[in-house]
Formats: C-alpha cells, structure tokens, sequence
C-alpha cells in the first residue's frame, strides 16, 4: 500500500534537456543525432560558464582584460572566459566545424571538418554589468553549413541569411540560470538546477503576449534617435507604460519575451546603423521572437530578411510584443523621409 506521503517525498523532478532534445529530435528535417549533441554541447558551456559567473568576484576574474575586441570595445576577463568555454565545449563536441564569435575578427576552424554545423555566438553579452552583480548572457544561432562535408567552413557558410537558421537561443545568467532556444517549432525554456547540474524543462511552447505595457531602450539617447523613435517613445509615456531597462540585452529581451514589451534600440547620429549585431544578436533574438508569436524589425525589414553582407555587420532592432512593434511602424510611416533615410542608412 502507497503510504500518504509518497506522492509529495518523491514528486518527479521534471524533463531534463538531454530528454527533451531527444523526444523533439524527429522535427528536425535533418535528424542524425548531431544537431542534439551540439546543444548539448552548447549546455555543458554554459553550465561551465556559469559556474565562474557565480565565483567571479572571489576569483579576480571581473573588470576589464586589458584588451579589445573586433568591436573596438574593452574585452571584459569574463569575455575571454566564456569565450574560451564556448569554443572549447564545440571544438571537443564534434558537430560544429567553424564558429563565429564577437570576440574574434574571422571564422574559428575547429578541426572537425566533418560537422555539419556552424555556430554564430556573442559568448557574454553585457559582462561588465557582472562587476554590480547584474544579469548577462549568451547568444547563439546555428546554420547548417552550405560548403562541402570534409573541407573547411567558408564564408558563405555564416552568411546564408537569418532565414537559414535551423537553430537559435541564449543562456540568461541570473537569480537563476536559464536555457531558452528553438529549432523551430517553438520555444522552450530550461532553467539549471544547481544541485543536481541538470537543465529542467521549466515552459514550453513560449509565446510572447500580444500586447505589452513596457518598453526597454536607453533614454541617455533620446536626442540622437530618429523623432519617429521619440514620438513612439511618447506615445509609451502617454499611455502609462513602464520604461525598463537594464542594459544587458538578454535580461531585457527575456523580460519582454514572458511579460510582453518592446525593446529598441534605434540607429543614432554615432552609429547609423545601429549598435548592435546582425548576426549572432539580431538574427537569433529575432528568430525566437518569431517563433513565439511576435515582430523583430530593423527600421523598415524584418531583421531575418536583411542580407548579410559581413561578419560583424550591425544593424538596428526593434523587437517584442507584435501590437508593439505595429504601433512603432505606424509612428515611421508618418515621418516617411526619415524612415527612408533609416533604410538607406543600414
């Protein structure tokens, strides 16, 4: 006889990721196996990165490295160590024959020119809010490759186009660890338990709601953004809606990703086609965004549509909730010289 307890001492723990990626595994067109290992490959990365996240300040591994990346921004120590991380966990799991990092000028050839994957990656996004204890994250987007099996990865490669993506998602590193990705046929999100080192299935089939009430940009800009941005920003204001905004792209994304908003971040006079990156930022956080019900743009194109034309391309973005992301177009569309100028621009 069950005893009355039983039930509550022993409840299951949930889907583990490993479990997960194999039960979905069939709705993947090309599914050998390979595609599965390489996000667990992705996984164990971050549960390694995690881990020095969480003994940075007790390791003299915050602050800057003394160095710069291709971006002509200040490498973060944490950079360089997730960085490494990333590179090594795909290097060692054998799926991934070249990746793309910010951090590196040109593709990384891993030697495992038998992979049939490429991965674009910003291994650490907003690590020098690590040293005031502040969310960060990963980003990554996989393509299955277009050159020859056997022979090295080529340009060609990573630019097929936001379109091309069989695979996307990040890692938020926060009050709690989160995997969130898609392949897609929707998006789920994993949350890491410490104790046991696993990624628990925490939502599935994550969608975006229609219409949210906050928006994520950087008012320090105000009186560089187009007056098409500022007259969307007033209507926000006008309307009541929360301005939040923490500068660390993933923490912000995922907030409006559950809770519904927009994040923006428009082209300014400094950089005219926008700050951040196309290809391992733009193209995977719009792909997820897709794939849960809502818009990414940039200016006037859907960021999947722009043709990439380099590496370490820019572009703007504007992304979340779809009612949002409308409301921002119909603000454009009235100012159709500068939204003209914004598409020449990028």
């Amino acid at each position: 006889m069950t005893a009355p307890q039983e039930n509550t001492l022993a409840s299951p723990v949930g889907t583990t990721l490993d479990r997960y990626i194999m039960r979905k595994q069939a709705e993947f067109p090309f599914a050998t196996g390979e595609l599965s290992q390489l996000l667990r490959d992705m996984a164990l990365a971050a549960k390694i990165v995690n881990r020095e996240i969480n003994r940075a300040g007790l390791m003299d591994i915050t602050g800057n490295y003394g160095a710069q990346n291709v971006q002509g921004e200040q490498q973060q120590k944490l950079d360089v160590v997730a960085n490494i991380r990333f590179i090594r966990a795909l290097k060692n799991g054998g799926e991934a024959c070249a990746i793309l990092s910010e951090e590196d000028d040109e593709i990384i050839h891993t030697g495992n020119d038998q992979g049939r994957y490429v991965v674009a990656m910003d291994p650490l996004d907003g690590s020098s809010n690590i040293d005031v204890n502040v969310s960060i994250g990963t980003i990554f987007s996989i393509y299955r490759r277009v050159s020859p099996i056997g022979s090295k990865a080529t340009r060609e490669d990573f630019l097929q186009g936001g379109r091309k993506q069989v695979g996307a998602g990040y890692i938020l590193y926060g009050s709690s660890t989160m995997l969130v990705y898609s392949t897609g046929h929707g998006v789920a999100c994993f949350t890491y338990e410490n104790s046991l080192g696993e990624f628990f299935l925490s939502h599935d089939g994550v969608q975006i709601p229609e219409q949210g009430t906050t928006f994520s940009c950087n008012e320090g800009n105000w009186f560089d953004y187009p007056e098409w941005v500022r007259s969307y920003l007033t209507q926000c204001k006008e309307r009541r809606y929360s301005g939040r905004y923490i500068g660390s792209l993933v923490a912000d994304y995922h907030r409006n990703l559950f809770k519904g908003g927009i994040y923006l971040y428009p082209p300014t006079a400094k950089n005219a086609n926008g700050k951040l990156r196309l290809l391992y930022e733009g193209y995977p956080l719009a792909f997820l965004i897709e794939q849960a019900g809502g818009k990414a743009l940039a200016g006037t194109e859907a960021v999947l549509d722009i043709v990439p034309t380099d590496y370490h391309q820019r572009a703007p973005l504007f992304i979340g909730s779809s009612a949002m992301v409308d409301d921002l177009v119909a603000c454009m569309e009235n100012e159709p010289a500068v939204s003209s100028a914004v598409g020449e621009a990028r």
